[in-house]
């Protein structure tokens, strides 16, 4: 039986990857939402330094509970702590994306990525890797807008979040673009997001703008999410690291 101490040594050794892009006052943002603001409260001058944030819960690299879209969904606080360190599979289709920014990973691509990892287990946080963390820290370019104001942005489909939700039931999922909805599937359904509100309404949570999804391998790592402990939250900014074996 391994240990607590045996373990820990193994995560020592481990690379870690941050997913999380620095915030600021002039970070990516969902538009309709305020961003970021920072002042002093206090200085050194006063014997201390002091800042008070001013910032919503879906902000920068960011987790979502239920609730942020289904009545009756669970709050972030509700979710359970082992949910918040889980192994991590990461399904690559920046390529796909670069010549079709409006992709979507479909459930094809998922069973082609287990034809070469195996099948992937319960229990897991599958990502979507686009590379659009690239274009952080862009607003126009995380947006990619086109000439009828819609985004041209990846992101899942139904069938996709179908199969990995209830036939590998999978604990969580994550993409690196703002939504995660495609930006051409969301103009077609006037600005609402269908398949983002369908994953929540499973009941499980998502991370939406991680980064550096590039530098994580297929398998074999884990993701580890931190945020404060919210009374009734439905999001927070998260600081999520990936623990890969060197």
């Amino acid at each position: 039986m391994t240990s607590l101490q045996n373990a820990y040594q193994i995560f020592k050794e481990a690379k870690l990857v941050n997913l999380t892009h620095q915030i600021n006052e002039n970070s990516p943002h969902f538009p309709a939402l305020p961003a970021l603001e920072k002042k002093d409260l206090f200085t050194l001058k006063d014997g201390f330094h002091v800042q008070q944030f001013s910032v919503v819960g879906q902000y920068g690299t960011h987790i979502d509970a239920p609730i942020h879209f289904v009545e009756g969904g669970k709050w972030l606080d509700e979710l359970v702590l082992e949910d918040l360190l889980l192994p991590l599979f990461v399904v690559d289709k920046s390529e796909a994306v670069a010549t079709n920014p409006n992709y979507e990973l479909s459930k094809q691509d998922v069973l082609d990525f287990e034809a070469v990892h195996g099948q992937i287990p319960a229990g897991s946080f599958v990502a979507f890797r686009s590379d659009w963390h690239k274009r952080w820290p862009d607003q126009a370019a995380m947006r990619n807008l086109d000439d009828k104001g819609a985004q041209q942005t990846p992101g899942w489909s139904r069938e996709a979040l179908e199969f990995l939700i209830h036939e590998r039931h999978v604990k969580a999922l994550g993409h690196e673009t703002l939504d995660t909805d495609s930006g051409q599937a969301a103009y077609a359904n006037g600005g609402s997001l269908h398949q983002e509100y369908y994953l929540l309404e499973q009941g499980i949570y998502q991370v939406e703008v991680l980064a550096n999804l590039d530098q994580v391998p297929a398998t074999g790592s884990i993701i580890s999410i931190a945020y404060p402990n919210w009374d009734k939250a439905t999001g927070s900014p998260v600081r999520a690291i990936a623990y890969v074996s060197e």
